[in-house]
Parts: C-alpha cells; structure tokens; sequence
C-alpha cells in the first residue's frame, strides 16, 4: 500500500491516565495469569465433558458452536458498556464472571447445565477481550500499543504452552480429581487476573461522542469498519488449520509421521512467544499495519501450497515432515505479521469513545473463527486435497490484499468527519 494513507485525527487519540511504566507490566502479568490456566484447560476440556461429565462429542461440538456465536454477538454491547462504566472497572468485572463460568464447570451433569456454563464462558471471554483492549488504548500511549500487544500475545502464548504441559499431566493421570483440579487452576487464573487489572489506574474519559453515535449499535452502521472487520474475520480462518485441518491432513493425506502433529504445535507456539514482539516493530500506523497484512496474506498463500505439496506423491515420511515444517515456519510468519497489522487497525481505527464496542465488533472474528473454521477448512482441504489447500491460499491474499483500501477508506470518512466537525461515525466516502 502506498505510503499516502490519510493521517487518522488527533480526536480519534483517546485521552490517557497519568499512568506509571508499571501498567503495561500489570496487563502482562494479568494475561500471563488467565493463559496458564487456559493451556490447562484447552486440552483437558473435551475429555472432562466427554469422560467425567458424561456428554456426547456430538453434544460437546453444538454445545460450543451455539455458545461461541451467543459470545461473538455480546462483544459489541459489553464493549459499549465498558465504554460506558469505564474499561477498567468492567474488565474486572467480567474476569470475575470467567472465573465463575468456568467454576460452574465443576458443577455441570447434563447437557442444558453444560450449555448454559459454556454460554457464559463465551460471552465473558468476549466482552472481557474488547474491555481490555479498551483498557489497553487508555493506559498505552498510540505509538506503544503495538508493541504491548506483541508482548502480550508472546506471555499469552508461553502461558498456554506451560498450562498445556500441566493439561497433560492430568490427562496423563486421567482421574476425576485432575481434571476438577485444572478447572479450578483456570479459574483461580481468572480471579487472580481481576485482581491485578483492578490495581490499574482508571483511563481518562473520551471526549463524549453524539447522542445517536453513541448507541450499543453504531459500529454497526460504520461500513468501512465493518469490511475491515469482515475481511479480519476471513484472515482469521487460518487458525484451525493449525489446530484441526493440519492433523487430519497429516493422517489422511501424507506418509508423515504422527508426531510430526505435536512437533508442529510446539514449532508454532514457541516462534510466536520468541518471535511476536520482533515482528511487530515495524508496525507503527497504518499504512505499516496495512503493508504487513497484505505481506501476510501472501506468505499464507506459500503456507498453503507448500502444504498442497505433501499430498502430492512421491514424498515419504521424511519428506513429507520437512516439508511440512517449512509450511508450518511459513505459517508462523504470516500470523505473527496478520496479528500487530490487524492489532494496529482495529484500535487506530476505532473512535477514542468507542473503543469498547469497536473492539467487541472486530474481535467477534475469533469466536467465528472457532464456530465456523473448523467446517471450513475441514471441508475445504480434506475434501479438495490440494486444489482446497491452494483455493484457502488465494482467500487469504484477496482478503489481505482488500485490507489496505478499507483501512484508506476508513481514515478517509474520519478525517472527512473531523472537517465537518463531526463526532459520529461516517457510513461511507463523502
């Protein structure tokens, strides 16, 4: 993208708290405490619902899919509603409610009580992921946010890899007892997590925004947010292949062997945790933020179709292991740039006193990403082979490719709002 990218307005910089150096270490150590139990608990869950509470995995997969697409739709008004009360006073209160929800899975012995459990932990999860995210923009001076965000992302992604080696500690004993003592780690996770968000200081309020630009809905009617959003949404598909495509295909389509699975896991988590801060430096605005998705889209296209070739034959195990290790480097790549890019524009494109509800709207990509990638990608790649692996690659780049002219198209309605001398959102170029 070109370097002309309109300037976003001096009225979309939130006011900041007079903070200390030590806020941006408090939020680490708040995501460092909710991760180590959500390691834990991501790769226990599905045979403590199965094993000990006794459902189906039928039951436990429509379970999470219609909990998931309950969380995505209440991002937007519990990010209004941190807008509203204050980000710092509604992260607290929702880690609380987290730590509940997963407290509530100890107590769980149907499939309604299951439901209802689930619901709650998604709709936590989201309103507590915008509200920190708001936090975050009225702790953190603009130029920093990237950075804090690469850091967090790497302490998040140490905490799940040190909770999954404890998960698998209780898989490896298989008792009752071990599960019940991972969910009750998760949710200790999430009350120690309220604690240390609660010793933040409180932003200073955003200038207020227009009576009918500050309803629970107006980022619905901002249209260039809501392409960006979209085009976020579909980027975001990358992420079971990591975690679902890839095992299947690795079975079912490659002479690799099955270890090649967990070697890949553990490739991609330790390049993020060692690699996401480095990555992120040249992110600065968004013509960066731009450039580095559309980078990112084309590295997952090479992903792709390195992938594609392992279900070529010809490659025995060895082969088809190095292989795709190179897949799974490039990979790697990708979603270290796709996440400071998207971190960028999603918050410098939000306005200072929406940035709760913006955020709660462009983070409903991960909750759809659960929901809906998995029949996605499965149906795609393992149903299409290779043609499938290289039709997901060409998705990415047109998505990545289309993030540069809405990002423009955003700033363009904000500066030409601000000249009009107005608060509320644009719904399209003037």
């Amino acid at each position: 993208m070109a370097n002309t990218t309109p300037a976003l307005p001096a009225a979309t910089t939130p006011a900041l708290a007079s903070v200390t150096p030590s806020a941006p270490r408090t939020l680490l150590l708040a995501q460092l405490s909710n991760s180590v139990g959500d390691g834990a608990f991501y790769v226990t869950s599905a045979l403590y619902f199965t094993g000990v509470v006794g459902l189906s995995a039928a039951q436990v997969g429509a379970g999470l899919a219609v909990a998931w697409a309950v969380g995505s739709s209440a991002g937007v008004p519990l990010g209004a509603l941190a807008d509203r009360r204050g980000p710092r006073g509604v992260s607290v209160l929702l880690a609380l409610v987290t730590a509940a929800a997963v407290g509530s899975f100890l107590l769980i012995g149907s499939f309604p009580a299951f439901l209802a459990a689930a619901t709650l932990y998604a709709c936590a999860q989201s309103g507590l992921a915008a509200a920190r995210q708001a936090l975050l923009a009225g702790l953190v001076a603009p130029a920093d946010r990237t950075a804090v965000l690469a850091r967090l992302q790497a302490v998040l992604n140490a905490g799940l890899a040190v909770g999954a080696a404890l998960g698998g500690v209780a898989l490896h004993a298989g008792t009752r007892g071990a599960y019940l003592a991972v969910l009750a780690l998760d949710a200790a996770g999430f009350l120690l997590c309220a604690l240390l968000l609660a010793r933040l200081p409180v932003p200073a309020p955003a200038p207020a925004a227009a009576p009918r630009a500050a309803s629970a809905t107006a980022v619905l009617r901002d249209r260039p947010y809501v392409v960006l959003t979209l085009l976020n949404a579909l980027l975001l598909l990358r992420m079971p292949v990591l975690s679902l495509a890839l095992p299947l295909w690795i079975a079912q389509r490659t002479a690799a062997p099955g270890w090649t699975v967990s070697a890949l896991f553990v490739l991609n988590t330790v390049a993020v945790t060692l690699f996401q801060v480095r990555a992120a430096r040249s992110v600065t605005d968004l013509a960066s933020a731009a450039r580095a998705v559309r980078g990112a889209g084309a590295v997952m296209l090479a992903a792709c179709a390195v992938f594609a070739s392992t279900g070529l034959p010809g490659l025995g195990a060895g082969g088809s292991a190095a292989v795709l290790v190179l897949g799974a480097v490039l990979l790697a790549h990708a979603e270290m740039q796709h996440a400071a890019g998207s971190w960028q524009l999603g918050i410098a494109l939000a306005p200072a006193d929406r940035i709760g509800q913006y955020q709660g709207f462009y983070g409903a990509g991960v909750p759809v990403a659960r929901a809906l990638g998995p029949l996605v990608v499965t149906t795609l790649l393992i149903g299409g082979g290779p043609t499938g692996w290289l039709l997901l690659g060409g998705a990415f780049l047109l998505a990545a490719t289309a993030t540069g002219p809405a990002a423009r198209w955003a700033a363009g309605t904000r500066s030409a709002a601000q000249e009009a001398g107005s608060v509320t959102s644009a719904g399209g170029p003037g």
